[in-house]
C-alpha cells in the first residue's frame, strides 16, 4: 500500500523508464477522493501530465431522464462506456497530434465536449473514475489500454461525510444529500469495493494527503 507522495512519484518514475507514454487509471468508490490524488501528480509532474475524468462519459441529464435512470445518476449504466473506452484506445495509439476529451462540469451537473486537450507528447496520463476495474463489457477492454490501475482506501465515513458536503454544495438539501450518498452513491460504492482486488496499487488516502 502506498501511503506517501514521494512514494507515489518514485513509482510513476519507474512506470516511465523506457515508454513515451504511460496511462494510469485511479479508481475509487464515491468521495474517495480520486480527483485530490491526481491532482496531487499533477501538480507535481507539471506538463508532463493530464488527467482525463471518466465523468466526462457521464450521459446527459435529458438522456437519463429518457432512460428512466436520472434517480440513479452514477451507476455504472449511465455513463457512456464505448465512449469512453474509445477515447482510451487513441490515448494509447498516439496517432492524434492531439485527442480532445469531454470534462464533467459540477455547477451545472453536465459534461461538457472538447474541454481536455491531450496533445501526443504527453507522457503521462491519469484516468480517474468508478468503473475502470469492473469486468463488464466494454470496461473490461481498460486492462489491455492502460498501464496500471491503483484503487483508492478511504474509510467510509470520510467518503460519506465528503459526499454529503459536496451534495449540498452543488444545490441538495441535506435531507437529500444524506439520502443520495447513503442511497445510490453506496450502492455504488459497494460494486466498486468488489473491483478491488484486481488493482495493481493500493493507496492509502487518509495518509497520503497527510504527506502533501
Amino acid at each position: 500500500m502506498i501511503a506517501d507522495i514521494a512514494d507515489l512519484l518514485a513509482h510513476v518514475a519507474r512506470l516511465r523508464e523506457g515508454r513515451e507514454r504511460i496511462i494510469i487509471g485511479v479508481v475509487g468508490e464515491p468521495g474517495s477522493g480520486k480527483s485530490t490524488v491526481s491532482q496531487a501528480l499533477i501538480d507535481r509532474l507539471d506538463s508532463a501530465a493530464v488527467t482525463v475524468p471518466m465523468d466526462g462519459f457521464h450521459l446527459a441529464n435529458n438522456e437519463l431522464q429518457r432512460l428512466g435512470r436520472a434517480d440513479r445518476k452514477g451507476a455504472i449504466d449511465t455513463f457512456d462506456a464505448h465512449g469512453f473506452v474509445n477515447l482510451v484506445q487513441r490515448l494509447r495509439a498516439r496517432a492524434e497530434s492531439v485527442v480532445y476529451a469531454p470534462d464533467y462540469v459540477r455547477d451545472i451537473e453536465e459534461a461538457i465536449a472538447g474541454a481536455i486537450a491531450i496533445p501526443s507528447d504527453t507522457p503521462v496520463i491519469i484516468t480517474e473514475g468508478n468503473y475502470l476495474l469492473a469486468q463488464d463489457e466494454p470496461w473490461n477492454r481498460l486492462r489491455e489500454l492502460v498501464d496500471e490501475i491503483w484503487y483508492l482506501d478511504t474509510p467510509a465515513d470520510v467518503r460519506v461525510e465528503r459526499l454529503i458536503k459536496r451534495h449540498i454544495r452543488f444545490g441538495k438539501t441535506p435531507d437529500h444529500a444524506r439520502q443520495w450518498a447513503l442511497g445510490p452513491d453506496e450502492t455504488n460504492a459497494q460494486f466498486i469495493r468488489d473491483t478491488r482486488k484486481a488493482a495493481d496499487q493500493t493507496i492509502d488516502v487518509l495518509a497520503f494527503s497527510r504527506s502533501l
